[in-house]
This record gives C-alpha cells, structure tokens and sequence, in this order.
C-alpha cells in the first residue's frame, strides 16, 4: 500500500503543481485521471524519488520514501511519459543492460530474468531488433519490460497509451491487467477509458488537487439522474453554455450533442442519460474551474 499525506510541490517559478494531495493507494491498479498541466507527472516523479515535494510525506508497505530513497528504488518500477532508450540497440541487449543496472550481476540470472520479460510482453520473435525500428506499442511493451525487471512491488505509468493505435492500445492495456494482479500499479492517463477498462480504484487530479477519489462504478452511481443530453445547433452551443452547466460536447450526426448536469429536468430537448465516466471526469473539472478563485 502507498500512502501519500498532504503532498505539495511548489517549483521556483511560483507554480504550485501539487496543493496537499493525500491519496491511499491500494495493492492492484489504480486510476489516476487529470488533464494536462493537472501535476500528475510531476506526482508520478515525486513517488518515483525523481524529485522532493516541497512538503508532506509518502509511505510505501512501511518504508518513508523520502527518507529511504534507496529502499523504494529497489521495489519500483517506471515507466516516464518520455521513455529514452539507445535506439540502435537491441531490445535483448538493452534489457540485459539495464538488468546489471537493477543490481541482476549473475549472467544465468540475467538471462533467465531478459528472456521471461521479453516472452511476457511478446517482443521475444523481435528481440534482436533494434529498438529504433519498434512501433509506438512495441516500444511501450519495452518501456514495461523494463519497468517489471527485479519484480518490483511498485509500478508506475505516465501517459502509457497515449498515441497508440487501438490495437496496440488493447494489448497494452492487457498486459497492464496481468501486472496488476499482485503489485500496486499506478496508471496516470487522461484518457477516461484506460481508467474505465482497468481500474478498480481511481482518483481525479485538477490544478495540483485531488477533486475525487472512489471505485470508478460508485462515481459513476453519485451522478445517476443528474446527467442530461440535447442535440442543438453548433451556433447556439454559447447559448447552451450561459444557461446550463455544460459539462461536454461533441459532434454526432452534423450536430452538436451536449451533456449538463442538473438535479431536475434542464427543459425541452433533454433527455436523460446515464452517465459515465467521463461525465464524473468533466463534472468534477468544471466545479473545480467554477470554485477556483478570480485571478
């Protein structure tokens, strides 16, 4: 179990990226939603040891993560929104290398720990190739690879399916199911549908605060009668907005289809809907945006 406790990081600009975040985060994979600019990299870092919070504390099955950097190392697994690796090295080659860097000195070891990690994310027929020409999902299911090496009992992802393919995107997510089996798995995502498919735990990140946390069906329930949906005219949309609490839009059919939330029945043209998680994800960043103060 990872528990945060009132977690802040202020950078030397002024910005505040992280504003008291306490988040208990159980064994199994956990949701963390927010837009960009949210602080959920910056979150991510904090609990890879990558950098110090300004202030709070993280504790991880008993270890005090800032105190024992070294310690939560040796159990953590990452994979960063920007992975870099040496492109014209094999993906056999370059997994060894960072197996002697976890601390794997025992050449059998090595190879029996390479070889199981390149089975398990189905690189083994390409593992001579050099990771330069890997597909955006093949270069990821490395990035997992090498996060997994050491059997780590803490794993992060940043943004991990971001610019996949679907498929790619199925696999992927696939595989993220299997590890979270048995370790504590954080995946950070803006894509509301990663979390939906995955997660049996969540919690929304907006402008450095925790705005909700809970089992992504029982914040689904918490908006049950409250989500409305009417087809109108692109050119009223601004209308729309003046009048009600917009929480999306997009287009279907040539028109504009809008989602409100409202505690009774917005008027004529609304229909009722139940809602879904991305209507728990733009309700919670519209209040969020409707509370924050007037600059």
């Amino acid at each position: 179990m990872l528990e945060l406790h009132n977690v802040s990081h202020i950078y030397p600009n002024g910005t505040r990226a992280l504003d008291d975040v306490s988040l208990t985060i159980p064994k199994g994979m956990f949701g963390l939603l927010g837009p960009n600019g949210a602080g959920k990299s910056t979150l991510m870092r904090t609990i890879a040891t990558l950098q110090l919070p300004t202030s709070g504390r993280l504790v991880f099955d008993g270890i005090d993560v800032l105190a024992q950097p070294e310690a939560i190392r040796a159990q953590l697994g990452y994979l960063p929104q920007d992975f870099g690796v040496y492109p014209r090295v094999s993906a056999y080659d370059l997994l060894d290398h960072m197996a002697v860097l976890k601390g794997i000195a025992g050449r059998g070891e090595r190879r029996d720990t390479v070889e199981t990690l390149l089975n398990q994310v189905n690189l083994w027929d390409v593992r001579r190739k050099a990771v330069a020409g890997y597909s955006g999902g093949m270069r990821q299911r490395f990035g997992i690879a090498q996060a997994l090496i050491g059997n780590p009992r803490l794993v992060i992802v940043d943004e991990p399916t971001a610019g996949l393919d679907p498929e790619e995107r199925n696999r992927f997510l696939n595989l993220l199911a299997e590890i979270g089996e048995n370790v504590v798995v954080i995946l950070s995502t803006h894509i509301v549908e990663d979390v939906t498919d995955l997660c049996p735990r969540m919690a929304i990140l907006g402008q450095g605060h925790i705005l909700l946390e809970g089992a992504p069906g029982a914040l689904i329930d918490g908006l049950r009668g409250q989500v409305w949906e009417c087809a109108v005219d692109r050119g009223a949309l601004d209308a729309m907005r003046e009048s009600h609490r917009v929480i999306s839009t997009r287009l279907r059919g040539g028109r504009t289809i809008v989602h409100v939330i409202a505690p009774d029945d917005p008027g004529e043209g609304f229909q009722p809907v139940h809602g879904g998680l991305e209507d728990v994800y733009f309700s919670a960043l519209l209040a969020a945006r409707a509370a924050a103060p007037v600059a």
